[in-house]
């Protein structure tokens, strides 16, 4: 049995779909759709350097790598590389094979500090270890079971706020624009990001196959945009992707009322599961998210590698 690291082949639609599959098999909390696979690869900015890459054994895909250097942060030299093997055939090289591929391109562009996201599994930290990596900050997977929760009741508006949803600002998206850039610089990170460019949010977020503007929830206060909870759907399926407060609106509830609005409105467009994540050091939005009935259901361990 022969394993190789190729790209991924954007225009064979059945290569994508497979890619996405496996995704799927390994990290099923975490919505994945050929759509989202391809606009990831399309869109990203040249100076990313991204790269699909996938492990192929006679044939067969059977593992997957999404890699990149950090383009919106302040500190140059930081790397990305999140490989995820199919779990039923691991054991066969394409993990190492992958880091490898992935390590080589991230350093020849200039790379020197490599993050990557795996599982909290024994055989997994070991893997990473081995070659070099410590490990950092944890996060959680968290699910709802939309079907069958009891959802808390649509609170009361506090005097001088509403909610609204995306579409509504489908003319003008650039006070949402704002309201992520300020409550992405401040959610807890080992990598620092700066969104400065309106053109390149555009395409990347406002523009991504999988945003559902209806479910995306924003409270106004004063008539501005002052929290969000972000949504994608893939059909049965709603995942928050960002929910945020405006600096001078936090403490006061905003957050949990934008995901209690944007969850009663997923139930009622047919969902049945809602998926989130939280880093671990969260605390605020990790106590909003126990109030709404999620369970933690997967962990995952940052892993750092300075080079040189």
């Amino acid at each position: 049995m022969t394993v190789i690291v190729r790209d991924l082949r954007p225009g064979d639609r059945s290569d994508v779909e497979t890619f996405a599959r496996v995704r799927h098999l390994a990290l099923p909390h975490i919505l994945w759709t050929p759509e989202a696979i391809l606009h990831h690869l399309t869109r990203t900015p040249p100076e990313a350097r991204f790269r699909s890459l996938v492990a192929e054994e006679d044939g067969e895909t059977i593992g997957t790598a999404q890699v990149s250097l950090v383009q919106d942060g302040p500190e140059p030299g930081q790397g990305l590389l999140n490989i995820y093997v199919h779990p039923q055939r691991t054991g066969r090289g394409a993990g190492g094979l992958l880091v490898r591929a992935a390590e080589e391109h991230l350093t020849a562009h200039g790379a020197t500090k490599l993050f990557a996201w795996l599982l909290d599994e024994p055989a997994n930290r070991a893997f990473a270890e081995r070659r070099g990596y410590r490990a950092g900050r944890t996060a959680h997977f968290l699910r709802l079971d939309l079907a069958e929760a009891a959802l808390p009741p649509l609170p009361a508006l506090p005097a001088g706020v509403d909610v609204r949803t995306a579409a509504d600002f489908l003319a003008d998206p650039r006070p949402l624009f704002r309201l992520d850039a300020e409550a992405a610089a401040d959610e807890p990170s080992d990598v620092d990001y700066e969104f400065t460019d309106y053109e390149a949010w555009l395409e990347e977020t406002w523009k991504h196959p999988l945003l559902d503007r209806d479910l995306t929830t924003v409270v106004l206060a004063d008539g501005r945009p002052a929290a969000f909870s972000v949504a994608y759907t893939d059909g049965s399926r709603y995942a928050t992707a960002m929910t945020g407060t405006a600096r001078s609106r936090r403490g006061r509830g905003l957050a949990k009322l934008a995901k209690t609005h944007a969850l009663h409105r997923a139930r009622a467009a047919g969902c049945t599961e809602a998926l989130t994540g939280n880093d671990s050091g969260n605390g605020p939005m990790l106590a909003i998210n126990k109030s709404l009935g999620y369970e933690i259901c997967a962990t995952e361990v940052r892993y750092v590698r300075e080079l040189g």
